[in-house]
């Protein structure tokens, strides 16, 4: 057995990992032949070791096996070689499955379902604003909140991805829920401008944050070679509550009011984000260490996670203008409104699949290779057939194509940052890959309405040209780092 004390851990803390494989040997072997086992443990390429920034948490009081970087590395997609069952403490034993996993991605799915599940029915908040209590403030200015929300959102990752490290997910989850639905109620009471911007998009926006994140953070730890397919299905929850909130408020709204019809999704909110804090868990424990700020830096001298985080972005800055904007447009051109009141359903219920099935295809086939070509397919759909659609048909053909590619999108992006991250890092590295990306969001959606704005007429042409190209900007950068990873053989599974 390991030596638990402080001097032993710090200077196995301070080793690269083939010196750690050299001194594990000895221990493994022996272990090996008390457990029977006849074949030496595999030894692997070398991979720098971060070391340990405090000793004495309980996380470091056994060193850290010597599979734990490599195991969650899967640098240029390249899976570690399989070992014999690991003897005692042993961080890097992903189940891929199994009741506590699945339950955790159960828990995910609700909490997705509540948080970016919201966030997809942006467009039915931009048009009961536009049309009722802000009617006298342009697209651009009222875009704002839904931005500013989706924003928070993502942006205070970089916060609450640290607190996820230092803590794991339970109190995140259960102060993350009680400010979610204390913002929505508070959204209920809005009349005024500012009101909107402080309740929806700051305090519910926190709050929802806290939730997506310790989700997307704690479902790492339980997958491996299924971790894309897993991502996919908790992404579908959010998908879902695409789908069901929207027609929701839009048939509740002319009934009860808008007062209670957020209160009904907030009290709905807190009966799934109650589920999610008792399944929800990470199978690691916390590491509390002192705030490094170079931790947050760090990545931004590694190509790759750079690469990654600016395709991530661009494809944001124009992935929400069809959400914020589709219904507008679609009645521009002479759509029935009731037939406008199920184009957010129709690209949020396609999206299920487009969360689930890239994400199945991106463990076989390379999570690169799979965000290449839905981003591509994004792009595509957009410039070849939003912008020349002038039918009722063609709108709700590119709604269906775009629903599938942007889902997949969604659920494929955090599992290419834990694909170039070690797990330790996980909170870190994907709170500061979502920090970046969130000003995507933020200023995407205002920006489009300038556009439109600007153009004078009413005409939606030059924001779907936005929308386009900044799609086909990210498969560019995207394919810029898969070359990066594994050079340009397009075969190689990455």
């Amino acid at each position: 057995m390991v030596d638990p004390s402080p001097q032993v851990s710090n200077k196995s803390s301070s080793l690269t990992l083939n010196e750690k494989a050299g001194e594990a040997a000895p221990k493994a072997s022996d272990m090996s032949e008390k457990h029977g086992a006849s074949s030496p443990p595999t030894r692997r390429p070398s991979i720098e070791r971060i070391p340990s920034q405090q000793s004495e948490t309980d996380a470091n009081v056994f060193p850290d096996p010597e599979n734990v970087i490599e195991a969650d590395l899967e640098r240029g997609g390249v899976k570690p070689q399989e070992q014999g069952a690991p003897p005692g403490f042993n961080p890097a034993d992903f189940p891929d499955g199994g009741r506590e996993a699945w339950l955790v991605v159960f828990g995910c799915f609700c909490g997705l379902f509540c948080s970016f599940g919201l966030v997809n029915c942006i467009g039915v908040f931009q048009e009961y604003y536009l049309r009722g209590p802000l009617a006298g403030y342009s697209q651009s200015t009222v875009s704002w909140i839904t931005s500013l929300q989706t924003w928070a959102m993502v942006f205070f990752g970089l916060v609450f991805g640290r607190v996820f490290d230092m803590y794991g997910p339970r109190w995140l989850l259960i102060a993350g829920t009680a400010t979610y639905v204390f913002g929505l109620m508070m959204t209920s009471l809005c009349r005024e401008y500012y009101q909107f911007v402080l309740a929806q998009g700051i305090v519910a926006a926190i709050g929802c944050s806290a939730v997506f994140n310790a989700c997307m953070n704690s479902i790492v730890s339980w997958f491996f070679r299924k971790r894309a397919a897993a991502f996919g299905i908790m992404a579908s929850g959010s998908s879902l509550g695409g789908v069901i909130l929207p027609i929701l408020m839009t048939h509740t709204i002319p009934r009860v009011g808008f007062p209670w019809t957020m209160r009904i999704v907030a009290f709905i909110f807190l009966a799934l984000l109650s589920v999610t804090c008792l399944t929800v868990k990470s199978r690691l424990p916390p590491r509390r260490r002192p705030l490094v700020v170079s931790e947050y830096l760090q990545a931004f001298t590694e190509p790759a996670y750079v690469m990654t985080i600016a395709g991530c972005f661009f494809f944001f800055w124009g992935m929400f203008l069809p959400f914020t904007y589709i219904i507008l447009q679609a009645q521009k051109q002479g759509m029935d409104a009731n037939l406008t009141t199920y184009l957010l359903p129709i690209i949020n219920a396609v999206s299920i699949f487009g969360r689930i099935l890239p994400g199945i295809a991106a463990d076989k086939l390379g999570r690169y290779n799979t965000m290449i070509a839905i981003t591509l397919l994004s792009s595509i759909v957009t410039l070849a057939l939003w912008i020349p659609g002038k039918s009722n048909v063609a709108i709700i053909i590119y709604a269906i194509i775009f629903g599938f590619s942007s889902g997949g999108f969604i659920s494929l992006g955090p599992a290419l940052i834990a694909q170039i991250s070690d797990i330790r890092m996980i909170g870190i590295r994907t709170g500061t890959a979502f920090a970046v990306q969130s000003f995507g969001a933020l200023t995407g959606s205002p920006l489009g309405g300038a556009i439109v704005a600007a153009q004078g007429t009413g005409s939606y042409l030059g924001l779907q040209l936005f929308c386009g190209f900044t799609m086909l900007t990210s498969v560019v950068i995207f394919s810029s780092a898969r070359m990066y990873l594994a050079g340009p053989n397009p075969l190689k599974k990455v």
